[in-house]
């Protein structure tokens, strides 16, 4: 048998992998553009991302060690996929569209997603809840940023 982790860590590679071919992007547009001069860290947020994709797969891990199998413990799994498609799909979709407005508005609905479910993961798991916290952290200055970058980049709206 597959042990948990190796399939939600699978899956989470196939939904990364599989949004970038359906979708695609001008990444070279999302480049090109200006940012705010207090964003020194940008090098680190690669780092930061695969820290808080490591956490929310760990938390995904504890919610199914809790019951695994149960219809609950699915409707958690497909909450965990969605908030993953949210956050992977910011950067395909507001790349092709060439939208920084499309890409705060998907920030911005993966926030609060993401907030949604906390309140139910804390309730089966308060680990696996913390474990989503680096994300509930981070999500926002991420969509400050892009909001941000549409005041320097206004063409790019």
């Amino acid at each position: 048998m597959i042990p948990a982790w190796l399939i939600i860590g699978i899956s989470a590679v196939l939904i990364g992998v599989g949004l970038n071919k359906l979708i695609g992007g001008d990444q070279h547009w999302f480049f090109r553009l200006r940012r705010p001069a207090w964003l020194t860290f940008e090098g680190a947020i690669p780092i930061i991302w695969i820290s808080i994709f490591i956490a929310g797969g760990w938390s995904a891990y504890n919610i199914w060690q809790t019951a695994p199998g149960t219809p609950q413990t699915w409707i958690f799994m497909a909450a965990y996929a969605i908030l993953e498609i949210l956050i992977l799909a910011y950067t395909p979709i507001m790349c092709r569209l060439k939208s920084l407005r499309i890409g705060t508005i998907i920030g911005a609905t993966g926030f609060f997603f993401g907030l949604g479910m906390s309140l139910f993961v804390f309730q089966a798991s308060p680990t696996a809840f913390w474990l989503l916290l680096p994300y509930l952290l981070w999500s926002p200055i991420g969509t400050f940023v892009t909001w941000q970058m549409m005041q320097l980049n206004p063409a790019d709206v």
